[in-house]
């Protein structure tokens, strides 16, 4: 897994044969807890740590829209522990100063990805 540190990863290296986000791998990857990791990301602790909560259609929606985030703005912050931090602190100016975590536990990761589109062509924050 510390492959996982020093490269880039994608949704597809964190997939499973039975198409879920592999939650032990991606907790490893960025030293966080399961529950540290439901709390960035404004769910319940056990929507990350029973089964039947883990595999949801819900929760692996927030789980593949996080892990694109990462991977898309891992090249610009040098790595994924870097992207990560990003993630969590990172005002973003077109809203409101809020951090992309913030619009994450809002269920606006589509908005956050919309945002880092924007830049990657050059656009304004």
């Amino acid at each position: 897994m510390s492959a996982l540190l020093q490269e880039e990863f994608s949704v597809q290296d964190l997939t499973q044969t039975d198409g879920t986000i592999a939650i032990d791998e991606l907790t490893q990857a960025l030293h966080l807890t399961k529950t540290d990791l439901a709390t960035v990301l404004g769910m319940s602790r056990d929507s990350l740590s029973k089964t039947t909560r883990l595999s949801s259609i819900t929760t692996q929606r927030k789980l593949r829209d996080f892990v694109d985030i990462l991977t898309r703005v891992a090249p610009w912050a040098g790595s994924v522990p870097q992207a990560f931090a990003w993630f969590r602190a990172q005002p973003l100016p077109s809203f409101g100063d809020q951090t992309p975590a913030d619009l994450m536990r809002e269920d606006r990761a589509d908005a956050v990805k919309a945002y880092i589109s924007r830049i990657a062509v050059g656009g304004y924050a």
